[in-house]
């Protein structure tokens, strides 16, 4: 999909003017930042004086943190912060009822989410605000980095940031042809008056959010210079925790925007939302093993070395360094080369743990997060 997408740019910007209007970094409106914080009491400060360190006018920012059922000292520490809005009680709902809730205080025209444990650069209010002159942008979406120290790297942080910084490449992409295919919740931003309330069993709130917004004819617009930074998951365990509940998200929100696959009412929009997200959720967790068999059926049916025959060395290889990859991290060995097939296959292995927690309805919006590094 990368690569047709590619292609296809290139070809276009060959022969066609780029026609969209250029953001302009003049235009500061008032901004609401909205920040969900659940049990952040280790690490809350540290954002709030990152907050306050934002390159944002200060009388145009206003910063609302939700701490929602939060059983520690979250909501006290907020509490110290005059010039941050807290809203807390103490029963939990999940992060869709906290974000619900707090929109209902916004008085701003546009509105920032951010996750509690990840770090904004001090640009990054500017640098979204401005595509917002564009009257036909609904949302904007951040850039996630994922950050670890030189003698932490293991298969969990580079399998995990090699994998963003491949998606930060389609995002790129996707909001050249057309728009955005759904927003990350570390960092993303809509039109206030474009907000629909998200009902509070939904598990990916930051995707459904976003493609409601592009249903209603808007552009998600991504920018890179606009990003949220957070340490990798501490383990591979509390990464497939992570995974599973975005998979099962995954599997519920294919059917909750099931009417974007009618390609001859939203085009380019279909196109995306299918080539990125639906082949990618449903589609190629299926075809990876009927593949594999298929391989080893033609081979039995056609002896000897042949195109099928390097394909199923090629195919057996990768899978084999899957396993040494799973080998190894289980040993805490860093073996560089295995990051890849390993976290593409426990990527896979998610889905379809992921598909069986939504299908017996056991995954809740009342999740723990993932502890991280």
């Amino acid at each position: 999909y990368g690569l047709l997408l590619c292609i296809y740019l290139k070809i276009k910007n060959l022969f066609s003017k780029n026609t969209t209007p250029a953001p302009s970094a003049k235009f500061e409106p008032a901004v609401s930042l909205i920040i969900a914080a659940f049990n952040e009491e280790d690490i809350i400060d540290t954002k709030i004086q990152n907050c306050f360190a934002l390159d944002y006018p200060a009388d145009k920012l206003n910063m609302i943190f939700v701490a929602d059922g939060s059983s520690d000292g979250t909501p006290a520490r907020i509490a110290n912060y005059p010039e941050v809005q807290l809203l807390y009680i103490p029963e939990r709902q999940g992060k869709v009822a906290a974000i619900n809730r707090a929109m209902q205080f916004v008085k701003t025209d546009f509105v920032v989410f951010c996750d509690a444990n990840t770090f904004l650069n001090p640009a990054a209010i500017k640098e979204i605000v401005k595509h917002y002159s564009d009257e036909k942008v609904g949302a904007v979406a951040g850039e996630k980095k994922v950050i670890s120290k030189k003698n932490e790297a293991d298969a969990v942080s580079s399998g995990e940031g090699l994998y963003w910084k491949y998606e930060s490449m389609l995002k790129r992409l996707d909001s050249e042809f057309y728009s955005v295919v759904g927003a990350a919740g570390e960092l993303f931003s809509v039109r206030t008056t474009l907000y629909e309330a998200v009902p509070q069993d939904v598990l990916l709130d930051d995707f459904i959010i976003s493609m409601r917004i592009c249903q209603n004819g808007y552009r998600v617009v991504y920018e890179p210079k606009a990003f949220a930074s957070e340490s990798a998951s501490f383990s591979i365990k509390e990464e497939q925790k992570r995974k599973i509940r975005i998979s099962a998200g995954g599997f519920q929100s294919v059917l909750m925007l099931s009417a974007l696959l009618n390609i001859f009412k939203y085009g380019k929009l279909s196109f995306q939302y299918i080539s990125h997200r639906v082949l990618r959720w449903i589609v190629c967790p299926v075809l990876l093993p009927l593949i594999f068999l298929l391989n080893i059926s033609i081979c039995l049916k056609l002896p000897g070395w042949n195109v099928y025959s390097l394909l199923l060395v090629a195919q057996c290889c990768f899978y084999l360094a899957a396993l040494g990859g799973f080998i190894f991290a289980a040993r805490d060995i860093k073996v560089k080369l295995l990051y890849v097939p390993y976290y593409f296959v426990f990527m896979n292995l998610a889905l379809y743990l992921g598909f069986a927690r939504f299908v017996s309805k056991r995954q809740t919006v009342l999740w723990d997060k993932a502890k991280r590094k």
